[in-house]
């Protein structure tokens, strides 16, 4: 039996995914391959200082930070913030530093009021820091030797005053992978990249991984303190660059940059409920408004393609296919299986259960825990960028 209304839907679901298809082809070619980027000689490089904040990062942080130490050019610094660490982190800092002339190590025991933890201690690495750039990653980045090279090259040769790159993501299981590729997909569509260097669009972009930005223009368009309170403080640096009038840009560098995000989904609900009611600018409208489009465009037809049938139901499995065709484009840039695309539904309702999960923590808590601080929904809420 037909439904006239589940067939326009199944009609504007198939639009949808139809013109989803051509922006990502179309504008996907447009995006920087760092990995193709000549790099610049080590003795021409900018003088570049690396921060980064690290806390309770014991697991990780010595096989990340050698490869960042690891790094080609003549003048380059690295500034790591011990931000609270009550693990080995410090003592295994320390160590590394003993032996690392590129290395300086600050050690942070007290939290000064109406700051985030790593934005504070990002704030002090890029106080201290004598580099001409600034590049802000996260302590288990891994990079290869010539990043730093490529990166800056980049820079230089487009004058910008902004470059973020897109690492790969690393996780283990299916539907950890799947769920990896479909949030990359839908962060894709929400900061719209191949805008961000156009001055006329409003969209922008910055990714904890890899923020690099000239220092002069990060104390121009006034430093982390202007996000202080931001636990979206990696796209929120990109909103600043924007908002000043500077010139920022975007690279994929899946191929010279990794970092293994989370390693189990209950990690990932966890870990994610951190930021992401933040990353709608904890509006319940837009929580709501999100989890309506997932249910109806991203879940419902594959459901719908087992309950209807006729014309309906040919339109829902056309809908699936263009859409399986835009999630193994999606997967391949990452470097991960398309056959997972299979677990698009659950890696959709995934999603919304991170997103209401980070929602109703943060109002029912009247705020977050990260990094061992508690910090008020309304002082977040008060940081506007």
């Amino acid at each position: 039996m037909e439904f006239p209304i589940l067939f326009w839907l199944a009609a504007a679901t198939v639009a949808m995914y139809v013109g989803i298809f051509f922006e990502l082809a179309w504008n996907g070619r447009k995006l920087t391959q760092l990995h193709l980027v000549d790099p610049l000689p080590g003795d021409a490089m900018p003088s570049v200082s690396i921060v980064i904040a690290a806390r309770n990062e014991e697991r990780a942080i010595e096989h990340a930070l050698r490869s960042v130490l690891a790094q080609e050019g003549d003048r380059v610094e690295v500034i790591v913030i011990d931000d609270r660490s009550d693990d080995s982190t410090g003592a295994i800092l320390d160590r590394m530093a003993a032996t690392e002339p590129r290395l300086r190590v600050v050690h942070v025991t007290e939290l000064p009021p109406g700051w985030l933890g790593k934005n504070h201690a990002l704030w002090m690495g890029a106080a201290a820091a004598t580099g001409e750039l600034l590049l802000f990653t996260d302590a288990d980045v891994v990079m290869a030797p010539d990043t730093l090279r490529r990166a800056t090259a980049y820079m230089v040769r487009e004058k910008l005053d902004h470059l973020t790159v897109a690492p790969h993501v690393g996780m283990p299981g299916a539907l950890l992978r799947a769920f990896g590729v479909v949030f990359t997909l839908f962060f894709t569509l929400f900061t719209r990249p191949w805008k961000v260097r156009d001055p006329r669009s409003s969209h922008h972009i910055g990714i904890g991984a890899f923020n690099m930005v000239r220092a002069d223009s990060y104390r121009r368009m006034g430093t982390h303190q202007a996000i202080a309170m931001r636990p979206d403080d990696d796209i929120k640096l990109g909103k600043l660059v924007k908002k000043s009038g500077l010139v920022q840009d975007f690279a994929i560098g899946a191929e010279l940059i990794s970092v293994e995000w989370y390693s189990s989904v209950r990690e990932a609900v966890y870990g994610l409920r951190k930021n992401g009611f933040a990353g709608v600018d904890y509006r319940l409208w837009m929580v709501v408004g999100a989890s309506l489009v997932h249910l109806v465009f991203f879940i419902w037809p594959f459901v719908a393609v087992l309950v209807t049938d006729g014309w309906t139901q040919g339109l829902y499995a056309l809908a699936i296919g263009i859409l399986m065709v835009i999630y193994a484009g999606a997967a391949v840039a990452q470097k991960a299986s398309p056959w997972y695309g299979i677990l698009f539904p659950l890696a959709s309702v995934m999603f919304v259960v991170v997103l209401w999960n980070a929602t109703l923590y943060a109002l029912w808590n009247d705020g977050i825990e990260w990094r061992g601080t508690h910090y008020p929904l309304d002082e977040l809420r008060a940081n506007k960028v």
